[in-house]
């Protein structure tokens, strides 16, 4: 599919500040005054820069509040519903760190809980899409999640959990490449399914549907070489998890050390997540020979 910066800016950024505020929500860290004025707004303004990015990828931006009205069949209203309610959970408890020192962990406790549910309701987004195989797996939203609390935990300067977490989240990327790359094989979807003639022997495109490209083209079709894709993958790798591990390793509690594990993993994240929309291949792919 389409790697929309902003869909790579939204699932980047907003996941790494709902993952601080789930270390903030559970006390973890327990900052007052100024300190928790800046770490929760950290929190806040990465949250709420993801989600405003992603309103600019709908084609009406402006109708962007009738995504809170489909949560009963809409991963995506979900995801908006939990989004706003964890920040308006989340407010009390960061209030009473911030101007009485005395936060409330009784509503701390359960934001945490509704930002990792924000996140995984993004993985949703994605997971639950059939026509995408590489992506119907369970790998995504545990993807999703391991990064936003591996992210999480570096910002929130939590270096042993951090290590753990990233060396976690390493396994799972090589996992949900492994696995998706045999996925869309799996799947049983071919030529002869997408055009419904496949019962009358082997099908194979003669010539295309049109010779002017549409939005399935521009949004659904992107194709990215085996071996580009392989190297994207041996810098994500170490980008995201490995590096950031190995410095956590060696200093988990040094202020330098956790700022540039920092960078190392945003940097690899968003290699990552280009590779994630990239490599996703859309079935309406086969309609158009563009397998």
């Amino acid at each position: 599919m389409h790697p929309a910066p902003s869909l790579i800016f939204f699932t980047v950024v907003s996941g790494l500040g709902f993952g601080l505020l789930a270390w903030l929500g559970l006390g973890v860290v327990r900052p007052t005054g100024w300190a928790a004025f800046w770490w929760f707004g950290l929190g806040y303004g990465l949250a709420g820069a993801g989600l405003l990015a992603s309103a600019f990828h709908l084609g009406h931006p402006e109708r962007m509040l009738l995504a809170f009205t489909q949560w009963r069949s809409s991963w995506l209203s979900r995801e908006a519903v939990l989004a706003l309610a964890t920040l308006a959970v989340m407010a009390p408890h960061a209030a009473g760190a911030v101007f009485w020192s005395n936060p409330l962990p009784g509503f701390g406790l359960v934001a945490a809980v509704l930002a990792l549910a924000t996140v995984g309701a993004t993985s949703m987004i994605y997971a639950q899409l059939r026509s995408v195989p590489r992506w119907h797996h369970w790998s995504v939203p545990v993807l999703f999640v391991l990064a936003a609390l591996a992210g999480g935990a570096l910002l929130a300067g939590q270096g042993r959990a951090g290590l753990w977490l990233l060396l976690a989240l390493a396994v799972v990327m090589v996992a949900h490449w492994q696995i998706g790359d045999r996925r869309f094989r799996g799947s049983g979807s071919d030529a002869g399914t997408a055009t419904g003639l496949g019962g009358l022997g082997a099908v194979r495109l003669l010539e295309p549907p049109h010779t002017g490209s549409n939005y399935l083209l521009r949004e659904m079709v992107h194709v990215v070489g085996r071996r580009h894709a392989h190297k994207l993958r041996l810098i994500a790798l170490p980008l995201a998890a490995l590096l950031p591990a190995i410095l956590m390793l060696l200093a988990p509690s040094w202020p330098p050390m956790l700022v540039l594990a920092v960078l190392l993993h945003l940097a690899g994240m968003v290699v990552a997540r280009w590779l994630f929309f990239a490599e996703a291949e859309h079935v309406v792919g086969l309609y158009y020979g563009r397998r």
